[in-house]
């Protein structure tokens, strides 16, 4: 009898470790996902909701349902990085608050964990309108480039991106933009309102390039690229320099891209046109079609600034130069919603407005993502030429108080959780009100930011695959759902 008792426990206990081991192993099969939320008139800022939610098998989804399909088995373009620009306005602003301050701000936008984890830096090489005065690196004259010298970045901004570098465990790239030459190689004498580079300092010009990146990389920052010119087709009252299309295409094919690879550059990304959506293809056309001059080019940027001048974002050029041109990289390196007002601090629209951008962007092929400046001071600056801008965070340098708007928040939506190396993947909805990406991370997790810009909640349908979750998107929000 007690040889029966033990053999039926025994029994009874293998039986309960295999259905155990059974139980564990459909737990690690069964998918499930987070959501993080950040939604108006309330306190949720990309906090997360309290439920794990489970998927279950859903083959049909009812033409009644909103729905958000997703398959992670159709991938396009990988994440290269998003981030935003330290210009000498945002570093000189930085350097005027507190050490804790600082220390917070750094963790707020580099560190992954604590904050929203920004993995791309663009900064500007010679002034630009956020700086506090004109500058160069040479003294004027100097086209043998004898005296240059990085000193104007060594007091505010190379600290800052070093700190960022450090924040962001180098996880972590750095582009640079020139705004402008040297007054003495333009045709207007002058860094400010335009003018062109004169044929006789391609050169060099080109050199300048080379100098930029040996300066920063000595000083221990790394650079991953470049663009040519910020913004080449627009004269403004600030550090500017106008090239068709056929005069940068041919400065990169015959000074720039022979330059940099000679001087054991090559893996340095070349970044053209660096303007707005309107005239992308045409720029993508010209200098792509060259073939000597593509070989030099990594890709093409752009900003959103076309709607400055009426209309809305032209997403479909985007979609066109990634359709015509698959080998090349798009990247938007600047965007900058409004001049700045203080009382725009709670304007909601402002975190929607890149939230729509990034998700269109993202979906039409664009591999990174960088905003305008990062921070700025409590009047919009500094500014040498009274340009005050917007930013989704702004500094009191007299009172060390940080004010974060929502869109911080809506950026960090992207940042802290589609990470470089990740792949984008199938997304599509049912409906218009509802906008999405997503992205498999290399961790295996899937990213998908939702977007909701109408007055009414929206309770939706997210499928992967022929497996679903429910979900309630508040009216006016932007949710993370971590798969």
């Amino acid at each position: 009898m007690l040889n029966w008792s033990k053999s039926l426990f025994i029994f009874f206990s293998i039986a309960l470790v295999f259905n155990k081991n059974a139980f564990a192993q459909l737990l690690v099969k069964n998918k499930t996902a987070i959501v993080f939320a950040t939604e108006k008139d309330s306190n949720r800022k990309l906090s997360q909701l309290s439920d794990t939610l489970y998927f279950k098998a859903q083959a049909q989804v009812l033409e009644s349902e909103v729905a958000i399909f997703l398959d992670s088995s159709k991938t396009f373009q990988e994440m290269v990085g998003i981030g935003a620009a330290i210009t000498d306005a945002s570093a000189e602003s930085f350097a005027k608050m507190s050490l804790k301050t600082q220390k917070k701000l750094a963790n707020d936008f580099f560190d992954q964990t604590t904050g929203i984890g920004y993995s791309l830096i663009r900064t500007n090489m010679n002034s630009c309108d956020f700086s506090s005065a004109s500058y160069t690196y040479i003294k004027e004259g100097d086209a043998d480039l004898k005296t240059f010298s990085i000193k104007p970045d060594l007091q505010f901004k190379i600290p800052l991106i070093k700190i960022a570098f450090a924040t962001a465990e180098n996880n972590i790239k750095l582009f640079a933009s020139p705004w402008s030459p040297p007054a003495f190689m333009k045709s207007n004498n002058d860094m400010l309102h335009g003018g062109k580079l004169l044929p006789k300092y391609y050169q060099s010009w080109a050199n300048y390039y080379v100098k930029f990146i040996n300066a920063y990389e000595n000083e221990g920052v790394p650079v991953w690229g470049l663009s040519i010119q910020n913004e080449p087709m627009a004269t403004q009252r600030w550090e500017s320099c106008i090239y068709t299309a056929t005069e940068e295409r041919d400065f990169l094919k015959n000074y720039l891209g022979p330059t940099i690879s000679n001087a054991n550059l090559a893996s340095k990304k070349i970044i053209v046109w660096d303007h707005n959506r309107d005239l992308i293809f045409q720029r993508a056309n010209v200098i792509f079609e060259d073939k000597e001059a593509a070989k030099y080019a990594w890709g093409i940027g752009f900003h959103w600034y076309e709607t400055w001048a009426g209309g809305t974002q032209m997403f479909d050029n985007v979609t066109l130069v990634k359709d015509t041109y698959p080998d090349k990289q798009l990247i938007f390196t600047e965007g900058c919603k409004e001049t700045f007002n203080a009382e725009k601090y709670t304007n909601w629209s402002i975190g929607e407005y890149y939230a729509n951008a990034m998700i269109k962007d993202f979906n039409s092929g664009v591999a990174a993502w960088t905003d305008w400046n990062i921070f700025l001071d409590e009047k919009g600056g500094p500014n040498h030429v009274g340009n005050f801008c917007f930013a989704p965070v702004h500094l009191n340098t007299k009172t060390d108080e940080v004010i974060y708007t929502n869109a911080f928040y809506y950026l960090g939506h992207f940042s802290k959780f589609i990470r470089p190396g990740a792949k984008r993947i199938a997304c599509s909805t049912s409906r218009s009100n509802i906008q999405a990406t997503a992205f498999k991370n290399t961790d295996g997790k899937i990213c998908v930011v939702v977007l909701n810009q109408s007055e009414n909640s929206q309770q939706l349908i997210l499928q992967l695959n022929a497996e679903s979750i429910q979900l309630q998107v508040a009216a006016h929000a932007i949710y993370s759902v971590i798969i």
